[in-house]
């Protein structure tokens, strides 16, 4: 069972990246078949077991899209 849960407000986001790239486990992807009601693919979590909690996905992230809960 993961540590955390990672969270995406999907609607908010713009699929910039930035969470991707920010990422230090590589497990944020942008959805290439997912797209939200303003046209933008959204990211995701791809393998939460490996989500370590340090928050560089929700700290960059320009517009506050993301949130992580700790079990």
């Amino acid at each position: 069972m993961a540590k955390f849960k990672v969270s995406f407000n999907k609607e908010r986001c713009k699929g910039c990246s930035l969470c991707v790239v920010f990422c230090p486990m590589k497990i944020v992807h942008l959805n290439t078949e997912e797209i939200n009601s303003k046209g933008y693919n959204v990211s995701h979590v791809v393998d939460e077991e490996k989500c370590v909690g340090c928050t560089n996905c929700a700290l960059m992230c320009p517009d506050s899209v993301i949130t992580i809960d700790k079990f």
